[in-house]
């Protein structure tokens, strides 16, 4: 009996034992998908949810600081006199950049100025003049009827024989050639009246002749003035040397260039494909690579209604066979607040515009 019951209960001991790890490999079997799924899902759920909150901010990185710029040049041609600045220099709108010469100009400006005065003393000749040929038309007109009055006497005293024929006939042709001058007389006033504009007591400084000098006169006053070049803004010159005293500037030749300090902006060129929600208005952060950790604030100004492949010398031939599609790049003008103690921005520096487009991306976008 007690042998029995040794034996009866060994088995119950040993299956008591056999059966605790199987539950343990069956628990660990268990949890191992319940971590994969679940870490697939926590990755899903910060995938999804950076996705939804991503999309708001349009980094672009092909952006650069662009000024006005304008290339300095006059329009009249002559010898430099001085220039007044140097490389690097900061001017205002309105200060000296360059002098030409003046003494040519000067010298024409008197010669004009003579020429129309001389005009005006002609004009005034030529109005006392047409009143001289009045006078000779009523000296001949006198003369005409005198030899008309001769004329009338002879003719009746041709038939009683008081006078001879040869007589008669001068009178006659006497009274024909005055008549004659007289017609001349007459036409010679009025092409006379026809210069002054058929007013003989017209304005000389009204007439044609006398506009035309006063435009020489001027012209003349105009390159005499353009031989100064003043700023037509505020900025920083730059290639100062190329010009120096003494050296023969040709009309329309760049002399050196100005770069405005004022009017800055940022150029951006975005890829097409960014623009969705990109409009004016929208807040920009611009970091510069010349100026680590400094940040500018700014907004976008204006969106360039084409792309920038559109003016250029040779467009891309879309109606070609071996046609390549190429996202496209469109300007983007950005406004720059620049505050006091900020670092110089300089035109050509690169930088990194963030546009803030408030967008929100939704389910819905994914379908």
């Amino acid at each position: 009996m007690s042998e029995t019951a040794v034996s009866g209960t060994a088995p119950r001991v040993t299956s008591r034992v056999t059966d605790a790890p199987t539950r343990g490999r069956l628990g660990r079997g268990a949890l191992r998908p319940i971590l994969m799924l679940g870490g697939i899902a926590v990755v899903i759920a910060v995938v999804a949810g950076y996705w939804i909150t991503g999309g708001r901010i349009v980094s672009i990185d092909d952006a650069y600081v662009r000024a006005a710029k304008e290339v300095i040049s006059t329009d009249v041609s002559g010898l430099v006199a001085s220039v007044p600045v140097h490389e690097g220099q900061r001017v205002k709108t309105g200060d000296v950049l360059l002098r030409l010469d003046r003494r040519p100009f000067e010298i024409a400006l008197a010669g004009a100025t003579a020429s129309r005065d001389g005009m005006v003393s002609t004009l005034n000749a030529m109005k006392l003049d047409y009143k001289r040929m009045l006078r000779e038309v009523e000296v001949k007109q006198a003369q005409l009827a005198s030899d008309q009055a001769n004329f009338d006497r002879y003719a009746g005293l041709i038939k009683s024989g008081g006078v001879t024929r040869a007589d008669y006939d001068n009178a006659r042709f006497m009274l024909m050639a005055d008549k004659q001058a007289v017609e001349a007389l007459k036409v010679t006033a009025s092409v006379q009246l026809a210069r002054l504009g058929g007013d003989p007591d017209v304005d000389v400084t009204t007439m044609n002749d006398y506009l035309q000098a006063q435009a020489r006169v001027d012209e003349a006053k105009r390159q005499l003035d353009h031989t100064v070049i003043y700023a037509p803004f505020s900025g920083i010159v730059t290639q100062v040397e190329t010009v120096q005293p003494g050296m023969y500037l040709a009309a329309a030749t760049a002399a050196f260039g100005l770069v405005s300090t004022d009017n800055v902006w940022i150029e951006a060129n975005p890829k097409e494909t960014e623009l969705t929600h990109v409009k004016p208005g929208d807040p920009v952060d611009v970091t510069v690579d010349t100026y680590p950790g400094r940040t500018w604030k700014g907004e976008v100004e204006s969106i360039a209604p084409n792309s920038g492949s559109e003016f250029s010398v040779l467009p891309a031939q879309n109606t070609s066979g071996n046609w390549v599609k190429v996202v496209q790049r469109i300007p983007v003008r950005i406004k720059v607040e620049h505050k006091e103690g900020d670092p110089e921005l300089r035109a050509g520096m690169s930088v990194i515009a963030d546009i803030d487009t408030g967008h929100r991306r939704s389910w819905r976008d994914l379908f």
